[in-house]
């Protein structure tokens, strides 16, 4: 703990006189005493604040789960659900045995950390539980971006395998070139700072974002569009999803857990920037939720305004994709930002959005949730954000001010952080890329990763899963219809046997 209270017995004594040696000790004592008091709250503080946002970001997933089922047909609403629920599961189990360690044990030359598997070793003097914790709800949200972008098209079996290995290796290194104090693009390293100045990604924007989105964009390229996503002539038809309203629960939810996302990644909110002051890190968490929001909510406004104007209508579920496009642009930047220009991030955000989504429907791209434009396109636009805008202030307050480092271009801090930035982008595309493109490409030669046609045009409920999410009539009415199913045929009571 900073300021910590120090007493010397000898100091004391000579100021109480002669013979008060046992009186100093016990004085020095008592406010040793009071001091450790003091050192053990600010631990407790700082590690309830992570666990609260932990909290927070887990309860992310009940947002992406909501988002997804909106997104989606009713006839595969149970499957997206459920690959939700095991990114959770999947992801927590091979986190804890490998992930973590690969993240933020002992670094091996700065490429990959080698420690702590299975968290043997563990609290360490710089972890504790907590942080595990926190660590892994971020590496979940990272599995819950790519199941988006295969959704209604993928089997089970290759949910599991990719879950595992995206959460236990593949984004553990990426975390650890970027957020262990030892990875070698760390903006956290004490020397040889990439650039003389390391790669800022806050709370990621490329960790967490870009490496769900370029891992989602792979999955969909390698599978393919859904059936009827492009007629024979290339005109795209829209899928649509069968629950707005879903779409703006999961949209709600997640902007809820953004403010465990982004302040929360401080890790710790006691620490004063000024000593005697009001001034804290407690200031720069609140100045984070304030960029966070402000960039969302321009993000939504613009989009809304945006696709108005190419398709003539107000469409709430593009509103809700463009207010998450600004949440993922600002998260590499939040905490050393002014909110004003959060302003100009979220604006970008947008038009970056709806950019990659002209250009996904050119090249016949697929992807149900915009995931890879939304999380890849605006994650990446964020790492170069910082790069422009950084405020040196709030660099040096949160990742220590030493001599030599940059902040953003614009703010007259060169170019060198811009430089680390694009090296970021660069290298995670690079390594998303190679481990789960190969990954997929594997999955589909094994005929491991897609449904058959007949499959896909039932609907993986009930081809799958053994029912609909949705009961669409009583026992005695055959007149309703339910999506996907051929007029006149007979509806499926919940008594029915699954479908093999």
């Amino acid at each position: 703990m900073s300021g910590a209270i120090t007493c010397s017995a000898a100091n004391l004594s000579a100021l109480l006189g002669p013979n008060s040696t046992a009186a100093a000790n016990y004085i020095c004592g008592q406010l040793g005493t009071v001091n450790n008091k003091f050192t053990d709250a600010a631990y407790a503080i700082d590690n309830t604040y992570l666990l609260f946002s932990a909290y927070l970001v887990f309860a992310m997933q009940l947002g992406f789960a909501m988002l997804c089922a909106g997104s989606v047909r009713a006839k595969n609403t149970m499957n997206i659900m459920l690959t939700n629920v095991l990114d959770a599961a999947a992801g927590g189990l091979s986190y804890y045995l490998f992930g973590y360690a690969f993240a933020f044990g002992e670094s091996s030359g700065g490429f990959i950390g080698a420690h702590n598997f299975g968290l043997n070793n563990f609290p360490t003097l710089t972890s504790d539980y907590s942080f595990f914790l926190y660590q892994w709800a971020f590496a979940i949200a990272a599995a819950g971006i790519t199941s988006g972008s295969i959704a209604e098209r993928t089997q089970f079996v290759a949910y599991l395998i990719y879950s595992s290995f995206l959460t236990g290796f593949v984004y553990p290194v990426v975390a650890h070139w970027f957020w262990s104090p030892d990875g070698w693009a760390s903006a956290f390293l004490s020397e040889n700072r990439l650039f003389g100045t390391g790669a800022i990604d806050f709370a990621g924007s490329g960790v967490v974002h870009m490496v769900g989105g370029i891992a989602g964009l792979w999955g969909a390229l390698i599978e393919g569009p859904r059936i009827g996503r492009f007629e024979d002539g290339g005109r795209a038809i829209a899928l649509r999803g069968h629950s707005a309203s879903l779409v703006v629960l999961g949209t709600f939810l997640l902007w809820f857990g953004w403010y465990g996302f982004n302040p929360g990644s401080f890790t710790k909110i006691l620490i004063p920037y000024e000593s005697g002051s009001n001034y804290g890190q407690w200031s720069g968490i609140g100045r984070t939720a304030v960029t966070t929001t402000l960039s969302g909510c321009t993000a939504a406004l613009t989009t809304l305004f945006g696709k108005r104007l190419l398709s003539g209508h107000w469409m709430v579920t593009d509103v809700c994709n463009g207010l998450l496009g600004g949440f993922a642009a600002i998260t590499a930047g939040c905490s050393v930002v002014e909110p004003w220009a959060a302003i100009v991030c979220g604006f970008i955000a947008s038009i970056v959005l709806i950019g990659c989504n002209k250009l996904a429907e050119l090249l016949k791209y697929d992807d149900p949730l915009e995931a890879a434009q939304l999380h890849g396109g605006c994650g990446a636009w964020g790492l170069i954000f910082v790069g422009l805008f950084a405020n040196e202030k709030y660099v040096n307050e949160v990742y220590g001010a030493s001599p030599g480092r940059h902040y953003g271009l614009f703010m007259g801090g060169g170019g060198k952080l811009l430089g680390a930035q694009l090296v970021q982008i660069v290298v995670i595309v690079g390594w998303v890329s190679a481990t789960m493109g190969t990954l997929f490409f594997i999955l589909k030669q094994l005929n491991l990763l897609r449904i058959s046609e007949k499959d896909e045009m039932r609907g993986m409920d009930i081809a799958r899963h053994g029912g609909f999410a949705y009961i669409y009539h009583d026992n005695d009415d055959e007149s309703i219809q339910f999506p996907g199913m051929t007029p006149g045929s007979p509806l499926p009571r919940r008594s029915d046997p699954p479908a093999l």
